[in-house]
Formats: C-alpha cells, sequence, structure tokens
C-alpha cells in the first residue's frame, strides 16, 4: 500500500517506476534471448572453425598425402600446437589408414580412431570431434581428423557473470536518469518519433519538429531536423546520380557501337576487295582510327575506376610545361582539322620549368582542346595559349562553339555529365574527361576552371599549374637505331583463340618459330616440349592462370631462362606487380600494339 501511495505521489515516481520496471524486463529478456540464442550457435560457430581448420590442413596436406610424405604431413599437423583447444589431429590414407598424427601434450584423449568416420562431426564427452574429406581435383585423397575441446557451460558462466554486471548497471544508470524524464523531455521525442513514422510512411523529407526548447533537447529537434534536410538532400542527389549512370551506360553503348560499325564494314571491305592494294590500304586506316578511339573508351573507363578507387597517381619530374603543350596539340590536332577548325597555339617564350607528368598533362591538355573541338561549328576557331604568371603557369583553351550556361559551369567538372546531349552531337565521349583533368591538375597543385559569356558565345578554360624553382637540363635528341629481331622460339598462351592465331601468323611472318596453347595446363607441357626463348601469356586462362605458368616455369630448368611476357587485360598498376612477383619480365595490356612486341622481341 505505501508502495502504491508512493507511486502516486508525483509523475516523477511514475517515470522512474516505469523506466526501472521496462529497462529491468528488457534486459531479463535480452539476457534470455541471448543466452539461448548463444547456446544454439555455440556448437555451430566451433564446428565452422573446426571445419575451416580442417580446410585449411587439407589443402595444406594433400601434397603430403599425394606423394607419401608423412614426415611432411606431421610438421603440416603440428601446426595445431598454436590452437590450444585442439586436443589431437591426424590425417587418414584414402583406404582409410591412418597416416600421420598430432597429439597436444598435456591433453588427455583417447586413442585414434583406426579408421576414419562419416564426414562431419560430433559431441563425445566434452570434446568436439570432426572427420572431413581431402579432395584434390575432383578426387578424395583422405581424411583429416581434429579433436578438440567443448566448454559450453563454462562459456555460458562468464557470459551469466557479464550479463549480471551489465544488468546491474543498467538498472543503476536508469534510476539515475529517469530522475530528469519530464513532459518537457518526452514530448519533444515523441514528436520526433512521429515525424520519423511519417517520413518513413509518406518519403516526405520536408517534414520537420517544431523546436519548442532552447536546451539539449532543443538541439537534438534542430539536429533531427537538419538530419532530415540533409537526407532529402542526399536522396535527390542519389535519383541524380542514378539517372546520370543510366544516362552513362546508355552513351557507352552508343560510343562503342560507333566504331565497332566501320570496323565490320572495313572487314567486309578487305573481304570483297582483295585484288586493290589502294582500297585495303584506306580500310586498314580507318581501322586503325577506330581501334585507337576503342582504346580510348576503355583507357577513359579505367581513369574513372582509378578516380573512384583513388588509385590515380601522377609521377611528378622536373620538366617544361612546353613538352605536354606539343604532345596535346599532336595528339589533337588531327580530329580537330578533320571538323574544319582552325587551331591557334600561343606557346610562351621560352622554357615553362614546372613539376609535372608529362603523359598526364598532355593528357589534360588533349582532353581540353578534344572538347573545345566537340563543341565547336566547323569553321570556328581554337586557341591555346600558354602565358607565364607569378610563380605560375596558365594554359587557356579558348574557343568560340555553343558556350556555357551559369548552371552548366557549376557542374561541368562532375563525373558523366555532358553539357549537350542532343542527337545531333556526335561522338560527344563518355562525359569523363573534363573530371579526369581537374582531378589531374589537382594532384599536379593545380586548379582548373571554366568561364562562359552564355550560349551561344564560346567557352574558355584556364588551368593554373606552380612553377618551380629548378633549372631545365638541355634537350638531347636520341636517335635510336632500328632494331631487327633474330628469330626466336616464341610460345603464345591465349585462350582467346583468334589472339593468339592473329599474333601467331603475325610472328611468324617475321621468321619466328611459334607454338601455341589456348590453357595453362597446355602452355606448361608445350613449353616443357619446346623449351621457348619468350613466352607471351595470358593471365586469366582455363585449368591453370598465367600467374602460376609464370611460377612454374621459373621453376624448370628448363624454361627457367625463358623471358616472360604477361599479356592481359588487367592493366592496373596492382596487375602489374602481381605479375612481377609472379615472374614475369614485362606485362602488356591488351589490346597490345604490335610495335610494343617488336620492341621487345628486339630487346632479347
Amino acid at each position: 500500500m505505501r508502495l502504491k501511495k508512493w507511486i502516486e505521489r508525483s509523475v516523477r515516481n511514475k517515470v522512474m517506476v516505469l523506466v526501472l520496471g521496462i529497462t529491468a524486463f528488457a534486459l531479463l529478456m535480452s539476457a534470455a534471448a541471448l543466452v539461448v540464442y548463444d547456446l544454439q550457435s555455440y556448437e555451430q560457430q566451433w564446428s565452422r572453425d573446426l571445419e575451416s581448420q580442417a580446410d585449411v590442413l587439407a589443402r595444406a596436406s594433400a601434397p603430403a598425402l599425394s606423394f607419401d610424405d608423412r614426415k611432411t604431413a606431421e610438421t603440416d599437423l603440428s601446426v595445431m600446437r598454436v590452437r590450444p583447444r585442439v586436443l589431437a589431429a591426424a590425417l587418414y590414407t584414402p583406404d582409410g589408414r591412418l597416416f600421420a598424427t598430432y597429439e597436444r601434450p598435456d591433453a588427455n584423449v583417447p586413442q585414434f580412431p583406426e579408421r576414419p568416420g562419416a564426414e562431419g562431426h560430433v559431441i563425445e564427452g566434452g570434446q568436439l570431434v570432426l572427420f572431413r574429406r581431402v579432395v584434390e581435383n575432383g578426387e578424395p585423397i583422405g581424411t583429416v581428423y581434429l579433436r578438440a575441446l567443448y566448454e559450453p557451460w563454462s562459456r555460458l558462466k562468464d557470459y551469466l557473470s557479464l550479463l549480471a554486471i551489465v544488468m546491474v548497471a543498467s538498472l543503476a544508470v536508469a534510476a539515475v536518469l529517469s530522475g530528469w524524464l519530464q513532459k518537457g523531455i518526452t514530448q519533444p521525442i515523441q514528436e520526433v518519433a512521429h515525424v520519423a513514422s511519417e517520413v518513413i510512411d509518406k518519403r516526405d523529407y520536408s517534414l520537420r519538429v517544431e523546436k519548442r526548447t532552447e536546451d539539449e533537447v532543443g538541439q537534438l529537434v534542430d539536429g533531427f531536423n537538419r538530419m532530415l534536410a540533409e537526407i532529402g538532400r542526399r536522396s535527390d542527389a542519389l535519383a541524380e546520380a542514378d539517372q546520370r549512370k543510366d544516362e552513362f551506360l546508355a552513351t557507352l553503348a552508343h560510343e562503342l557501337r560507333n566504331p565497332l560499325a566501320p570496323l565490320r564494314n572495313a572487314l567486309e571491305i578487305l573481304r570483297v576487295t582483295e585484288g586493290n592494294p589502294d582500297t585495303a590500304r584506306k580500310a586498314r586506316e580507318m581501322m586503325e582510327r577506330q581501334l585507337k578511339q576503342m582504346v580510348r573508351l576503355v583507357d577513359d573507363l579505367l581513369d574513372v575506376s582509378r578516380i573512384t578507387t583513388g588509385k590515380l597517381a601522377v609521377r611528378r619530374i622536373p620538366m617544361d610545361l612546353q613538352d605536354a603543350v606539343t604532345d596535346a596539340v599532336e595528339t589533337a590536332r588531327g580530329a580537330i582539322e578533320a571538323r574544319g577548325q582552325d587551331l591557334v597555339v600561343k606557346p610562351a617564350r621560352g622554357a615553362v620549368p614546372i613539376d609535372g607528368d608529362r603523359t598526364r598533362l598532355a593528357q589534360v591538355f588533349a582532353n581540353l582542346l578534344n572538347n573545345a573541338g566537340k563543341y565547336t561549328p566547323a569553321g570556328g576557331r581554337i586557341e591555346f595559349a600558354v602565358e607565364i604568371g607569378p610563380q605560375t603557369a596558365v594554359v587557356r583553351v579558348s574557343d568560340n562553339g555553343t558556350g556555357l550556361t551559369a548552371e552548366s559551369i557549376e557542374r561541368i567538372f562532375d563525373m558523366f555529365v555532358q553539357v549537350d546531349r542532343t542527337l545531333e552531337r556526335s561522338q560527344a565521349g563518355l562525359g569523363v574527361g573534363l573530371s579526369l583533368a581537374r582531378r589531374l591538375v589537382e594532384l599536379h597543385g593545380g586548379t582548373i576552371e571554366a568561364a562562359s559569356a552564355g550560349e551561344g558565345k564560346g567557352s574558355e578554360f584556364t588551368v593554373r599549374l606552380p612553377m618551380s624553382g629548378g633549372r631545365l637540363e638541355p634537350r638531347v635528341t636520341v636517335v635510336e637505331a632500328a632494331v631487327v629481331a633474330q628469330p626466336r622460339r616464341i610460345l603464345l598462351a591465349d585462350d582467346n583463340v583468334d589472339f593468339a592465331l592473329s599474333l601467331a601468323q603475325l610472328l611468324s611472318a617475321a621468321g619466328h618459330e611459334v607454338r601455341i596453347a589456348n590453357d595453362g595446363a597446355d602452355a606448361l607441357m608445350e613449353a616443357a616440349r619446346f623449351s621457348p626463348e619468350i613466352a607471351f601469356v595470358d593471365i586469366g586462362m582455363p585449368k591453370v592462370n598465367g600467374y602460376d605458368v609464370a611460377r612454374q616455369m621459373r621453376a624448370q630448368a628448363g624454361t627457367r631462362g625463358c623471358t616472360l611476357v604477361a599479356v592481359t587485360g588487367w592493366g592496373q598498376e596492382g596487375d602489374r606487380k602481381r605479375a612481377q612477383e609472379a615472374g614475369f619480365d614485362r606485362h602488356l595490356t591488351k589490346p597490345v600494339d604490335p610495335k610494343e612486341i617488336e620492341a621487345i622481341l628486339g630487346s632479347y
């Protein structure tokens, strides 16, 4: 009766009893559920752990079982000493004979079974016993046996002790905090919960909770409202990104089909005009142009991957910025002149010393020139100027083309953004060139910005790069003598039959002796018979991958000195490093330029 009156005396007491009662009930139910769950999952977790250990032992011991190497098998089993809960381990031969054993020195375990039992696990007297088959190439070659401690009740005792401590501490904290729960606290929280439910049901991120106080609860309301605003902004951004992704995929399909069509036509021209060398030459030149276009698209996709994964890098060394400008002009001039546009280049007077990556900076300027060419009509003017400012080199690419709106300028450097998506704008690219250019300029410590007086009034892109204080070394022109490759014994290993045959024809026509293998296993056998001087090996091959082919060839006396060249579609820096670690001397990324192969053959 006294307790009832104490509860009814104030709202504070009611809140305290309510909080403590609910907290205690929730903790008890959670503890009971966790205990039941832990008892049920302990056996599964421990058995899966043993199965993982057994699988590791199976893979490690497969060679020992295959070659009847008992000493190595016992060494493999002795690794279990680092697992104190594992009492014993053994290996059995395919016919069930005990082959090798391990037993923890202080363990008191029954004798090892004379023959292995059924695959799986059982619990025997507080111990878990597991049998696992060893399989290699689809054939069973033995069985792994493991015996380990199984102590769920000891674990449960510790678990219950911890839960008891947590329960007491939680109730104490709840008793203290419940004194501060008043109407001014609970009502805003209820409103927050109500608005959250409304947002979930209606997806209306414009809803807000009314702020009533300036204390911590008011800050909670402010934070919740800001969170709703941020979620709404991100939801809109996600929808825009999803739309941009769909547009990018559609553009990618379109841009890839563009060069495929003339390639197919050129192949047909070569077929029907076999006796006309002039027509065949023009067809080949067209195929080379379209192939370069496809390679550029693939390179753009790789650069997109490097940007999104943070792996895009530059190698900055002292250089003359004018060299990168010259490279960019050589790259873009052909396309610009083909459109009937006028390209005016205004280089700086004298050298422009910077610390930069010549290839990447040329890529930046070529992207800007190509972008200007795409959005400038025939007969238009494109100006490419280099200026020297105070400790800064300034590169400007301007045109009198379609121009940019204020909205376009704000997002033109975003990934996959294209200002003009009309059907009349052909070969507009993937929308990654300017985003890539900005990232490369930033990696050089510079900035890039766009400006335009409006639609139809042209645009200007300005790149600013910090100049270096160092002096440039005088240029030395090196004329390389043509290298004629001597006839070699060459092995081509690639599961792409057409690629292997076409490359073999090129090499055979150059006087080399060529053998072909279309999987890794055949490559190893052919290498043992043929003893090639140079081997071009694909990485992703069936049966045995290219890395393992390289390792095994390096391990064999007859092929150890062979020059190994990885020829693969995997061209990231990590792929090159992995190829080098496997034993490859060189790494080529498909599609391979025949000149690269000629250079390799001429250097060995």
